[in-house]
Formats: structure tokens, sequence, C-alpha cells
């Protein structure tokens, strides 16, 4: 299973999803971490930059880049829970605390 969860410098849940500045990208297997990547994906600096499509779009194109089959957050909006659900990704949200907790317990 892959995960993806914003994640903050002090290795917190970030608790907005499309405004996440860092994720992180996490292969379980059998409730274990077995790979933790983080990325700098900027969302926060280019939420507003051009539509809110294209918005999704950047986030839909790392999704499916880094195969990832669950996003763990504390919040998105709607239009975000939608269109995941529509590529199948499974969302859980209400995570906060350590983002490597708030991993394991989602896998």
């Amino acid at each position: 299973m892959i995960i993806a969860v914003p994640v903050t410098p002090d290795g917190q849940v970030d608790p907005r999803w499309g405004r996440a500045s860092r994720v992180a990208v996490a292969r379980v297997d059998d409730g274990q971490i077995a790979a933790w990547d983080e990325h700098d994906v900027h969302w926060d600096d280019l939420h507003d930059v051009g539509t809110e499509g294209g918005h999704h779009a950047r986030i839909a194109r790392f999704v499916i880049d880094q195969g990832i089959t669950t996003v763990v957050a504390n919040h998105m909006g709607p239009p975000m829970v939608q269109m995941l659900g529509r590529m199948g990704i499974v969302v859980r949200l209400g995570a906060a605390g350590s983002a490597r907790l708030a991993v394991t317990g989602a896998g």
C-alpha cells in the first residue's frame, strides 16, 4: 500500500492537504513502514496559481506518478475528496499528530 500524508518540518501531519508544502509518501507492508520519502511539493505557493482545475490536476499528477493508493490528511475540501475518489484513491480524514503514526494507522 502506498500512502501519502502532508507533513510539517517536525514530522507532524500538516492540516493542509491541497496547500501542503511537503508530502510524505510511504510504502506500508503488514502495518509497518517499509519506505518513507518526503517531497517538496510547494502546493502552498502553487494553490492560487492558475485555475482550481489546474491545481487539482497538479495534485492528481503527483498521486499518479507516486502510485499512491491512500491519502491520509486532516482536512480537504469536498471537490478534492471527489476527485481523489474518482481516481480510486482511498481518503482518510481527521489525521493529526505524528505523520508516521497516522500512516501506520491507515495501513
